[in-house]
């Protein structure tokens, strides 16, 4: 098995290749790592290729060879290379896949961004079957793009292929960080800028967690993976059988609820929580499907999510790192 990871510095990436590297069970494995900027640790059974994904010569070196490919590459708001990155470089992804004589799997990582995640109210259970509803922006629009160009390459070119849907993707103290009120924020809301400055320094004095409430002033629940659980899903998409032309949300069993998160903090950290009114959705995605044909079973659950993120100690050699801007 030769494997072309795209993206494969990234929080996704990095563990991905990690933990195939570290398993006796995969000692066959090959690593085609295409890289834009960083590279990965130099290994025996690590290729590295070099070049932008929009470039189609890049991109044919890179595939030469491989068995399976694993998009994870992808571009936040930057609207000057987001098409470039999303579209471009997926399309000549394609391209090489289509008429590939060794390729066995292509495995697209997706997001929840494609189907709206927490921005547009849900009232039911979010399946694969749900309409693609991108946000304003132009992330959630390159998601969804995504997505439509690999079904129509299953649909013209019999592509054998799959697209694993996640939502936030978590490792480490991220989570923690989520809900700081500080400029450490991770991600996400900015919850110094929806509170003020004044307010935002008193509750990071104490560590005061935000409970995210929706329009009706309840609080939301949020869809999750933990970066761990996903990478367990590629590693059985990549050779599963029952994975062709699926698209698969996976995620955890059930959304993070912010009030949960702040009971649950307040009885083992003995750490207070404010409500925090925003305009933002409760969503529930679902992953029964990735649990029916797949077998996989997500290993966090809301409590493991937060105690990891909580408990998590950071050495010396371990700085935060932001994957990607926006």
């Amino acid at each position: 098995m030769k494997i072309l990871v795209t993206g494969a510095t990234g929080k996704v990436g990095s563990t991905f290749i990690r933990t195939l590297l570290a398993d006796p069970t995969a000692n066959d494995v090959q690593i085609i790592a295409l890289c834009h900027q960083r590279e990965p640790k130099a290994h025996p059974r690590i290729t590295v290729v070099k070049g932008s994904i929009s470039d189609r010569a890049v991109v044919q070196r890179a595939m030469a060879g491989a068995t399976h490919v694993l998009h994870l590459a992808t571009c936040k708001e930057i609207p000057e290379d987001v098409m470039d990155v999303t579209v471009k470089g997926l399309f000549w992804l394609l391209e090489e896949a289509r008429a590939s004589a060794t390729l066995q799997r292509f495995v697209l990582i997706g997001g929840d961004a494609s189907v709206g995640h927490f921005i547009y109210p849900h009232p039911v259970p979010v399946t694969e079957t749900q309409r693609h509803t991108a946000y304003e922006g132009c992330y959630a629009l390159s998601k969804v793009l995504e997505e439509v160009m690999l079904e129509q390459y299953l649909i013209q070119y019999h592509l054998n292929a799959c697209c694993l849907r996640a939502p936030w993707i978590m490792e480490k103290d991220d989570f923690k960080f989520s809900n700081s009120f500080g400029e450490d924020v991770f991600g996400g809301t900015r919850w110094i800028d929806v509170v003020g400055k004044e307010k935002a320094a008193g509750y990071q004095r104490t560590g005061t967690i935000p409970v995210m409430l929706d329009a009706q002033g309840k609080p939301v629940q949020r869809n999750f993976v933990h970066v761990d659980d996903l990478v367990a899903a590629i590693r059985v998409a990549l050779v599963h059988p029952a994975a062709r032309g699926q698209t698969f949300n996976i995620c955890m069993d059930e959304p993070v609820d912010y009030r949960k998160v702040a009971d649950h903090l307040r009885a083992t950290r003995s750490l207070p929580a404010v409500d925090v009114p925003t305009t933002y959705c409760s969503t529930w995605l679902d992953n029964t499907k990735a649990k029916f044909l797949l077998g996989w079973r997500p290993v966090y659950d809301l409590k493991k999510l937060v105690d990891a993120a909580y408990d998590y100690q950071r050495g010396a050699d371990d700085p935060r790192r932001i994957w990607y801007p926006g």
